[in-house]
């Protein structure tokens, strides 16, 4: 057998095997050894994070019974977990339609048709997502047609399906992870991450992030534009948001969001969603003023090359009010002040030895 043959080979059988095993990349860090970690969850199928919690689901289902061999399986969802339903969809052997508004991103919509997902359009306001008639609609296709609807926002297997994004954490990690700041949408990601991590002996610290003009911290609601986060005015929170999971809810408005990513994506070359722009930039804020060595991560939830016409798109955002180079040159600034503040605690330590 020649040395060749005798290799072990890493070759997956299925997309779904390609799923977790995400990198943390360090963005930044403080003279006083503090450390800003992103957990690029875009590397996943599908690019988003996502897929986690959709294959869980699922496979919760087939194993309970809920869904039968060649079922069909509808979810009222405009952002990721549609298309990480459709993955796992196809690989299983379903059928899934995906109840959908103009508020999602056009390339998520087209992925999943692609996917051979079944979509049907809900017309909304133009304020914001339609929550609420997307989900009556997804009522009504469950109760006609006796699709499984596995209604991610009340499902625990959402928030189990992060189990494996925390280990991740904890196994790349020499420390603890001080702080974990993410999006909260259905609340899964964040909450799912949090419990499994507490429940492995972590004393993370947690900080959910939603758009302004989103309700689930109790503010009032109103427009925003940030997708994959947040619920809308008259959207029932549901119980996968664990709100003694979460240390600390902040809201960022869609400016903020989406200057963070351009930022991100002009100094790194990696693209990233808007919410996970939210994420970063209470990060960035928070990093400056925690205790001295601390691990911070951010968790980027999806890719940035989904909204190359929105988020990206300088006439996008100039139409909206949402382009501004004075928040552009902050952020910057306040960057640059990181890598100084290192450099400084260089000089020091060369001084002093210590």
């Amino acid at each position: 057998m020649t040395a060749e043959a005798s290799k072990t080979e890493r070759v997956a059988a299925s997309a779904a095997d390609l799923i977790g095993r995400t990198p943390l990349m360090e963005l930044t860090r403080t003279g006083t050894g503090s450390r800003l970690l992103l957990k690029l969850e875009q590397f996943n199928p599908t690019g988003s994070t996502k897929v986690r919690m959709a294959r869980e689901m699922v496979l919760a289902a087939k194993r309970s019974g809920a869904l039968k061999p060649g079922g069909h399986i509808v979810e009222p969802t405009s952002g990721n977990t549609g298309t990480g339903l459709a993955l796992v969809t196809i690989e299983r052997g379903y059928r899934f339609t995906a109840v959908v508004d103009r508020h999602a991103s056009k390339d998520k919509l087209r992925a999943r048709e692609a996917m051979g997902t079944r979509l049907v359009m809900v017309e909304g306001t133009g304020t914001g997502p339609s929550t609420v008639e997307r989900r009556r609609i997804a009522g009504e296709i469950s109760r006609d047609t006796g699709a499984f609807w596995p209604d991610q926002h009340h499902n625990p297997n959402n928030n189990a399906g992060y189990a494996s994004l925390a280990g991740e954490l904890l196994d790349d990690l020499a420390s603890d992870v001080d702080y974990l700041i993410g999006a909260v949408g259905t609340g899964g990601t964040m909450c799912g991450t949090v419990k499994a991590l507490r429940e492995r002996g972590s004393a993370v610290t947690s900080i959910g992030v939603e758009p302004k003009g989103s309700i689930i911290f109790g503010n009032p609601g109103g427009k925003y534009w940030q997708t994959g986060a947040g619920a809308p005015a008259g959207f029932t929170v549901g119980p996968n948001v664990e709100h003694d999971l979460i240390d600390e809810g902040v809201t960022v408005s869609d400016m903020d969001a989406f200057t963070t990513a351009r930022v991100i994506a002009r100094r790194t070359g990696l693209l990233v969603g808007g919410t996970a722009g939210a994420a970063i930039f209470i990060a960035l804020k928070r990093l400056a003023i925690v205790e001295p060595g601390s691990t911070m991560v951010a968790l980027v939830c999806d890719a940035g090359e989904k909204y190359l016409d929105t988020v990206y798109d300088d006439a996008w955002l100039l139409e909206r009010g949402l382009l501004n180079e004075p928040a552009h040159q902050r952020l910057n600034r306040l960057l640059a002040a990181f890598e100084e503040s290192q450099r400084l605690a260089m000089i020091d330590h060369a001084r002093t030895g210590t």
